[in-house]
């Protein structure tokens, strides 16, 4: 409903084919009280009865509604989501293309290998014959999608420290957009509490041991942060709660105001410090 102070409704001033304009208007629009608003819109002449009041209505709300999702889905965090899924997705599809290269190519050459590496040398031969041809075509598709694996890294890498900086900071441009990509975006990373950021990609492990089958995981993508995979085994339960407590905190600051906060990492390296010192001690939380 439109802003005014007169409450004479979203539509007034428009005309009844202004969708952008109903749109606008119900988009950031408010009234300061109830009303019967099919009945003013009628009195003010925008409809003729009703039915075609909720039939507007119902068009410009779609509208908004439409327009709020585009503006979603083009948000810096979004294009992380997609950006580092790609990303994912071009390297598993290579790995698993490059399994069956190793095994197809070994059938037609003497030399053998294996990875996106012999991929790599067998797509730079000179085919002889239909089935090198095809085989030289594949090296070359699995080559294409690791570099383009390659590109997507690089677009990430530029990207996070916009849409998030201080987790981006924290976590690395690339563990931060997986973060994002597995809560579905900074918001929900944001609304998060820390125990579940922990455990964000570790959802199999955590059902199991709901189920009673396994014991409680300590960290889910986080572990690939150097401060938990570099981290003794009995500490990393303790690294991966500091870890992900200020993960947490720079997502919520990222998100809700944006700033930059460098203390954040100063603060994180001095309670990693504590925890490794804990190594000369002989301690640890075993957790």
């Amino acid at each position: 409903m439109a802003e005014n102070t007169t409450d004479g409704g979203w539509f007034e001033g428009l005309r009844p084919g202004d969708l952008d304009g109903s749109r606008d208007a119900i988009e950031s629009g408010s009234a300061d009280s109830p009303a019967d608003w099919p009945e003013r819109a009628i009195e003010a002449g925008f409809v003729a009865d009703e039915g075609e009041y909720y039939a507007l209505l119902h068009e410009a709300t779609v509208a908004a509604a439409e327009t709020a999702v585009r503006e979603r889905e083009r948000a810096d965090d979004q294009q992380l989501k997609h950006g580092v899924r790609a990303m994912d997705d071009a390297d598993r599809t290579a790995n698993e293309l490059a399994e069956r290269l190793a095994e197809w190519a070994g059938s037609v050459y003497d030399e053998s290998g294996s990875g996106v590496d012999y991929a790599r040398d067998v797509a730079a031969r000179d085919p002889e014959g239909p089935v090198e041809e095809r085989v030289v075509s594949l090296a070359s598709t699995i080559v294409d999608l690791s570099d383009e694996a390659r590109e997507l890294e690089s677009f990430i890498e530029a990207r996070a420290p916009i849409a998030a900086p201080n987790l981006a900071a924290l976590a690395g441009p690339v563990l931060a957009a997986r973060l994002v990509s597995l809560a579905g975006g900074l918001e929900a990373l944001a609304k998060k509490p820390s125990g579940t950021l922990q455990v964000l990609g570790a959802e199999d492990a955590l059902f199991a041991h709901l189920r009673g089958h396994a014991p409680s995981p300590k960290h889910g993508v986080i572990y690939t942060h150097e401060y938990v995979n570099g981290t003794r085994p009995a500490d990393r339960g303790s690294a991966a709660r500091a870890l992900a407590g200020k993960l947490t905190i720079a997502a919520r600051i990222d998100h809700y105001s944006g700033d930059r906060r460098p203390e954040l990492e100063a603060e994180l390296d001095e309670r990693m410090r504590t925890i490794r010192a804990r190594a000369g001690d002989g301690e640890g939380d075993d957790e």
